[in-house]
């Protein structure tokens, strides 16, 4: 019983880092898919799972083909129960699917202005008001989250959950771009990345080279940091 899980680059797709780690993480079997983001083989990489178009798209073992992330979540929640996608808390469960859905459709200009990317990290952004300002909606869902969860520290709701998943990315972009945020917040980030599975994802990203490389910004970089698994 095994799925098709059609990703892009790992370096820059934030989506499909996403809809990796559902399946890493809840131990769902998967045979990675690779989709040329940056080749200009996209399309015809996906043709056989249209309408699909976008990364993560998955086909199921009967053949379905499911996009969009939070699809692809509530799929694989329905499908595998056992695994733990989402907590099994009532409370908690409604609050992580508020927080992945918002996630999946807001925070636009974090997103523009920040692009994943997993090589190093940019000292001296400056980033603007509107990315701020989804800082801050960030800081909030997090600390809601806590408050619901009763945790103060480690995964969002105590146990690892798909609210971990779509924000792992946001992580990244927080730590790539040296994003000002709150000490616990910045911790929380770190806990994120460290994560061995997101660390092997990076790995594996660091074997493709790109000239020239997506996303660079004329400021100085450093290395990404060093992360013991957590």
């Amino acid at each position: 019983m095994t799925y098709d899980l059609f990703i892009g680059d790992r370096m820059f797709s934030s989506w499909s880092l996403r809809g990796w780690l559902m399946f890493e993480k809840f131990n769902i079997p998967c045979r990675t898919r690779m989709v040329g983001l940056y080749s200009g083989t996209m399309a015809a990489d996906m043709a056989d799972i249209a309408p699909a178009r976008l990364v993560p798209s998955v086909r199921t073992p009967d053949g379905t083909i499911v996009g969009e992330s939070i699809a692809v979540a509530e799929t694989l929640a329905e499908r595998h129960p056992e695994a733990g996608l989402w907590p099994t808390d009532s409370a908690e469960r409604a609050t992580a699917r508020w927080l992945c859905a918002e996630m999946a459709s807001g925070f636009s200009a974090l997103r523009t202005d920040c692009p994943m990317q997993l090589s190093h990290c940019f000292r001296g952004f400056a980033p603007s008001e509107a990315v701020m300002t989804d800082l801050a909606r960030v800081e909030t869902l997090w600390a809601h989250a806590r408050q619901i969860s009763g945790g103060g520290s480690g995964w969002l709701f105590g146990g690892y959950s798909l609210a971990d998943v779509f924000y792992t990315p946001v992580a990244a972009r927080i730590i790539g771009y040296g994003l000002p945020v709150a000490e616990h917040t910045r911790a929380y980030c770190m806990t994120l990345l460290a994560d061995p599975a997101v660390q092997s994802w990076r790995r594996d990203a660091q074997e493709v080279t790109y000239d020239p490389f997506p996303y660079m910004l004329d400021l100085p970089t450093e290395p990404w940091p060093n992360l013991p698994a957590p």
